[in-house]
């Protein structure tokens, strides 16, 4: 909607060369130039005239369509401008009809919202006061916020149709983490679980090709968040926020204003238990490669070892728990366990209303962004990620006296060795045989259709362990000591 808008905005339908100057860096915000990259335009972000001739000069001159993104104050010589259309991208050009000024005060202001409330509007609110009481009665009015989930909802379940790279999934798992988050905050009923469905069908068929894929970007499996982090920081903290989802890190990140960071995504293992997946985290193995797949009496020891790999020395490596950790200088590879989140899924009964409520408590304590920017004051790149997320489910019934070899602290998958009768299990809970993905072979595994668990008949719960979008794909943060500046 808001890359839409900006084109249309533009003179870009009847004109093949722009100097755009990005005035609000809504480029930063929204990604806007895949919509005129749709367009068949080629879009440069400007630096300096020279690097521009030596690059570019050929792109101004041919019949190409070209964008130049420029910001105010940048010097952008004649000889160029003049053969480009300038536009104004900015909330004036965009909202006339608005107080700018008043506009810029919300830093985390739905552009895409505001859009679809602003184009159905006709009425003009350039008073700061009355642009305050736009934003408030129009663009969050009931019927604006659910036609635009809708919409999105729609955009995003279109786009699990034609996933041709695992990393669409990342993309799909943060959209849908602010469709369920604006939902929940608006008290809107908007369904999400196709999405759910749509990527355990992946997962089934595609998770074990995983550790194949390659990404200079990101890790792809938490069993090579230990590896990345090795090859592309010194000195670095990996702070594992148990049990965080991107529902959660949605509304935490709205704490770490001031602190520059790249989001990306990686993969939990399945089942996404806290034993199997954390351990892979810190170890840099897979489950079947783990002393204690089902426990996590050996973590500590698994990360030691993980560290030692990488030649550090044992006084130079940090395992710790909590928000109040300091490391001595001498720390280059340190891990940090925050506990918050998991104990919040496993004792809510308000399903993802009391989520969105704590996480909202959690978030304005700034705990986790003030450990960040500790941390990144002391010289260390720091890497926030979760072992896991989480999902509400639908009890199935508990799962008892049914030969399970394994306790795995999971209501979301029976492990089982040699047993004569797992046909029935599956007909009776409507379980999913699992592949057996990384996990030791000797087992069969049987996991829980995505949302519901083996918990209570018919209670609805906040859990994890399968194979939903929501516990396996979890945020991976990366901030850097060198661009913070706190």
């Amino acid at each position: 909607m808001f890359g839409e808008y900006v084109f249309e905005k533009t003179s870009a339908q009847y004109a093949s060369k722009l100097l755009l100057v990005d005035v609000d860096d809504f480029e930063e915000k929204t990604n806007y130039s895949s919509v005129f990259k749709e367009h068949g335009f080629k879009f440069i972000a400007y630096s300096d005239d020279l690097q521009f001739r030596i690059n570019h000069t050929n792109d101004l001159d041919s019949e190409k369509k070209l964008v130049i993104m420029v910001h105010p104050g940048d010097y952008v010589p004649y000889d160029i401008q003049k053969k480009c259309r300038k536009e104004i991208v900015s909330f004036a050009s965009l909202y006339p009809k608005l107080n700018s000024d008043g506009l810029r005060e919300h830093k985390d202001l739905n552009l895409e919202l505001l859009t679809l409330a602003y184009r159905d509007d006709f009425e003009t609110y350039y008073e700061r006061k009355e642009t305050e009481l736009f934003l408030r009665l129009k663009m969050y009015a009931e019927k604006n916020v659910k036609a635009y989930l809708q919409r999105l909802y729609d955009s995003v379940l279109h786009q699990t149709e034609k996933v041709e790279n695992y990393t669409a999934w990342f993309e799909i798992a943060e959209k849908k983490a602010m469709i369920d988050v604006i939902a929940t905050e608006h008290d809107i009923n908007i369904d999400t679980t196709e999405l759910n469905k749509a990527f355990c069908a992946y997962a089934m068929k595609n998770f074990g090709k995983l550790s194949s894929e390659i990404s200079l970007s990101s890790p792809v499996l938490v069993s090579g968040v230990m590896d990345y982090i090795h090859d592309n920081s010194d000195k670095a903290v990996v702070i594992v926020m148990d049990g965080m989802s991107e529902f959660d890190w949605e509304i935490l990140k709205r704490s770490f204003e001031g602190i520059c960071y790249r989001q990306s995504a990686v993969f939990a293992m399945i089942p996404s238990t806290t034993s199997i997946s954390r351990q892979c985290l810190l170890s840099g193995k897979y489950p079947s490669q783990l002393i204690e797949p089902w426990k996590q009496s050996k973590e500590k020891n698994e990360f030691y070892a993980c560290a030692r790999k990488y030649r550090y020395k044992d006084n130079q490596i940090a395992y710790e728990r909590g928000y109040d950790v300091s490391f001595s200088p001498l720390i280059k590879c340190g891990a940090v366990i925050i506990l918050d989140i998991d104990e919040l899924v496993h004792a809510q009964c308000q399903e993802r209303m009391g989520m969105l409520n704590d996480d909202t408590v959690l978030m304005s304590q700034g705990k986790l962004a003030n450990l960040t920017k500790r941390l990144l004051s002391s010289g260390f790149d720091v890497y926030i990620t979760a072992d896991h997320g989480n999902t509400l489910s639908k009890g199935l019934g508990r799962l008892t006296g049914s030969g399970v070899e394994i306790e795995t602290r999971s209501h979301k998958m029976a492990v089982l060795k040699d047993y004569a009768d797992k046909n029935s299990l599956i007909e009776r809970y409507g379980l999913l045989e699992y592949p057996k993905y990384y996990l030791p072979k000797e087992y069969d595994y049987l996991i829980c259709d995505v949302g519901y668990s083996l918990d209570i008949k018919d209670e609805s719960v906040m859990t994890h362990g399968g194979i939903s979008l929501d516990e396996v794909v979890v945020p991976f943060i990366i901030a850097r000591a060198e661009d913070y500046h706190g």
